[in-house]
């Protein structure tokens, strides 16, 4: 017995149904891709929450409720604030997108930090320690 074609058509219909939702999840994924410092700050200011954090073995972190209440505001003047129970912490920030990097400096003094920005778009803000690869802090614009 052979197969007609009018046989195959659903088959085919649910293989390229099937391709198509793959491609499209792919091609959806924002990682790697890093816009401009506009995205940082939106038109004058955004606060970022965190979405998700990973330790430096890449294991998830449990966040606790004081950590969900910390955000990072970034301001358009290259200045950021961090809030969080231990207060808040205002300083400059700088961020190369040729180089993908995001470096925090407190007013105060103390050290810089410089992250790897892995994701950067309007919504979604992925920093990775250089240090260590896996630790990895996803914020989400609130």
């Amino acid at each position: 017995m052979t197969s007609s074609p009018l046989t195959l058509r659903p088959y085919l219909a649910t293989l390229l149904c099937a391709f198509f939702l793959l491609f499209t999840a792919a091609s959806c994924s924002d990682k790697g891709k890093v816009e401009g410092a506009n995205m940082l700050y939106g038109t004058s200011g955004k606060v970022w929450k965190t979405a998700k954090e990973t330790s430096a073995s890449g294991d998830k972190v449990k966040q606790t409720d004081e950590q969900k209440e910390e955000s990072l505001h970034v301001f358009s003047n290259n200045t950021y604030t961090m809030t969080g129970a231990a207060g808040a912490v205002q300083g400059k920030f700088a961020f190369d997108q040729t180089a993908k990097t995001l470096t925090l400096t407190p007013d105060a003094g103390g050290t810089s930090n410089t992250f790897n920005v892995e994701t950067l778009t309007d919504s979604k803000l992925t920093l990775v320690d250089p240090s260590h690869p896996e630790a990895k802090l996803t914020l989400e614009a609130e």
